[in-house]
């Protein structure tokens, strides 16, 4: 991961809802479509998916593609093979939650409040102390960098998806200047809570919503250039707990 922005987006969970379009290699696809499969719980936890004959035929490819799609799914913590029994869906506390695909899944069948909720609460347990380590360790370019981000956020001409985006290019330039590794790794947690106001309800929709959001993130930014640690944690936290109360009202409007 590298500073700079858009420099160092990769096409992820964010960006894939965005465009509607996914990888279409074989692998990808057998992947994406058990993977949807048992988020939606079409084969339930302990439930052995079908033989290699039978998949293999569904989707039109070799045992060799279909035996290595198994190992992504394995290694993301949804199946276990059992030798003479089959490939069991695993219980889904065993699941990984921070990996992009099962995220970008779990959008594509819907998610719940609750879902969202423990999302938001992932997010202030990390990004308010990313901020934190930003105004402790951030460079000037690096400040430079995150104001800019932030005040291009208060650009009237965005759209729903130019806004997610501009917003995302913020938060992971955030993780970048807290220059703790394991904070950056976390990007996914905070792309599937842009999802979540992206699909649900985007400030975009309200001009007037549009500024305020640029004003929040100019605070955080203000507050890291000021090595206020301590504001700089108040300040991201409030951006957190105002996009999730937007989406709590959209989840429950829709009701």
């Amino acid at each position: 991961m590298r500073s700079g922005g858009g420099d160092f987006l990769r096409k992820g969970l964010l960006e894939t809802v965005i465009s509607g379009v996914s990888t279409r290699t074989s692998h990808a696809q057998v992947v994406n479509a058990l993977g949807r499969s048992i988020i939606a719980g079409e084969y339930p936890v302990g439930s052995t998916l079908p033989g290699d004959a039978e998949l293999a035929a569904r989707f039109k490819v070799s045992r060799t593609v279909l035996r290595e799609a198994m190992k992504t799914l394995a290694a993301k913590g949804l199946v276990v093979p059992r030798a003479r029994i089959g490939t069991r869906v695993t219980p889904n506390i065993q699941w990984n939650l921070f990996d992009s695909d099962i995220l970008t899944w779990y959008f594509a069948v819907g998610v719940n409040e609750d879902f969202l909720l423990h999302l938001s609460e992932v997010r202030l347990a990390f990004e308010p102390h990313a901020a934190a380590l930003a105004a402790r360790h951030a460079s000037e370019a690096d400040i430079s960098q995150m104001m800019r981000l932030a005040v291009a956020m208060g650009d009237p001409e965005h759209t729903a998806e130019t806004l997610a985006m501009a917003d995302l290019k913020f938060h992971l330039s955030v993780l970048e200047a807290s220059r703790n590794p394991f904070l950056r790794t976390v990007g996914s947690l905070i792309e599937a809570g842009l999802v979540g106001v992206f699909k649900l309800s985007s400030p975009a929709a309200d001009r007037g919503k549009i500024g305020d959001v640029a004003a929040t993130h100019i605070r955080i930014v203000e507050e890291i250039d000021k090595r206020d640690e301590d504001g700089a944690r108040r300040a991201m936290e409030n951006v957190i707990r105002v996009g999730r109360e937007r989406v709590v009202q959209a989840l429950r409007e829709e009701k």
